[in-house]
């Protein structure tokens, strides 16, 4: 075959596929033509295949005038795509005729997070019953943690926490809100105490259904004469029947805490499971809210206070346990998830 013939029949193609290419109108006839014209087994494809039967001499010509053939029905096939699309898009816009004296769409607004819809609840309880909020600080030091509480340096207790110390010496992150207890103690000696101390509290632990390594917590503590354990036990029966707005069932266990004397943990029964067992309350139909006790004397003086004359009582309780009650949540991770479906419940 001569020379010209060849590179006649490979322009050819090009011409062939061009006219195909004009009555195109859209993408799915264009998507068509492309596998027809560009694709493995159209006709310019054969061509870089079958090169190899060219004589020797004719190849480089070939092969060029066959490549710019290519590249030309490419730009073809892209200018076609991009005209369809602009085409379609002028439809678009006059066919969707759009009323600009229409009102716009009211923007979705955040609300309250769970947890924090029950501590202004426990804020507000407890401040009908003449209690201030307190706060204190996240960052604190081993003393306030843990000596100024009755844990000396190596006392077995303060495995009870699992601590996340820092770099800095004696610093940690507080496990619990109790040590506010001594900085409010501090502040209003000898005058009677009488506060709530919310605040977030972190511990290394293995996170389940019912733990997390940061949560709320809120820390009571009420100082003066003549408190006595009756005092505790009456506030806090008080203050759930507030909060679940009806009789609670609730019972008091003996526990140990190194800072309160005598100590107990208060359940409440389980709206959950209603008390038939489930993950939340490991199956006992009671869950723990709070600790609590009367302020351990050696704390009492630690704050400045004389354990011969004052007396006091503690507490420290979690909300987000709390609001698993209120509203049947059955995992304390959705607190932290940061889900739309589960924050947009409430």
């Amino acid at each position: 075959m001569e020379q010209t013939d060849i590179l006649q029949e490979i322009q050819g193609i090009q011409q062939q596929a061009l006219d195909v290419l004009q009555a195109v109108e859209d993408e799915k006839a264009l998507e068509a033509w492309r596998v027809s014209h560009l694709g493995r087994s159209s006709a310019v494809m054969q061509v870089f295949s079958q090169i190899s039967k060219v004589p020797a001499e004719l190849r480089p010509q070939v092969g060029q005038e066959a490549n710019k053939v290519k590249v030309a029905l490419e730009d073809a096939f892209q200018q076609k795509s991009d005209g369809i699309k602009q085409a379609a898009l002028e439809h678009t816009l006059k066919s969707d005729v759009l009323d600009v004296t229409m009102p716009g769409r009211r923007p979705l607004r955040s609300g309250i997070h769970p947890a924090n819809q029950t501590l202004r609840k426990i804020y507000k309880i407890f401040g009908d019953m003449g209690f201030q909020v307190y706060r204190s600080r996240e960052v604190e030091t081993d003393a306030f943690t843990f000596e100024y509480l009755n844990m000396p340096p190596y006392h077995p207790a303060r495995d009870m926490w699992d601590t996340f110390y820092t770099t800095e010496e004696d610093v940690v992150l507080r496990t619990h809100t109790s040590p506010g207890q001594i900085h409010v103690m501090r502040e209003n000696a000898p005058e009677p105490v009488r506060a709530i101390l919310p605040g977030m509290c972190y511990r290394y632990e293995q996170i389940s259904a019912r733990s997390e390594i940061q949560f709320n917590q809120v820390e009571l503590i009420a100082i003066g004469k003549d408190i006595t354990f009756g005092d505790l036990k009456g506030t806090l029966q008080d203050f759930v029947n507030r909060l679940f707005a009806r009789e609670v069932r609730t019972r008091f266990r003996p526990n140990h805490f190194p800072f309160t004397e005598p100590s107990a943990e208060m359940d409440v029964e389980c709206f959950v499971c209603g008390g038939q067992g489930c993950p939340v309350c490991k199956h006992a139909g009671w869950l723990e809210i709070l600790g609590c006790g009367m302020v351990h004397p050696v704390v009492m003086q630690n704050g400045g206070y004389d354990p011969n004359v004052y007396t006091g009582f503690a507490a420290g309780m979690g909300p987000e346990r709390i609001t698993m009650l209120l509203n049947k949540i059955e995992d304390i991770r959705y607190f932290w998830s940061n889900d739309i479906r589960f924050l947009e419940q409430f």
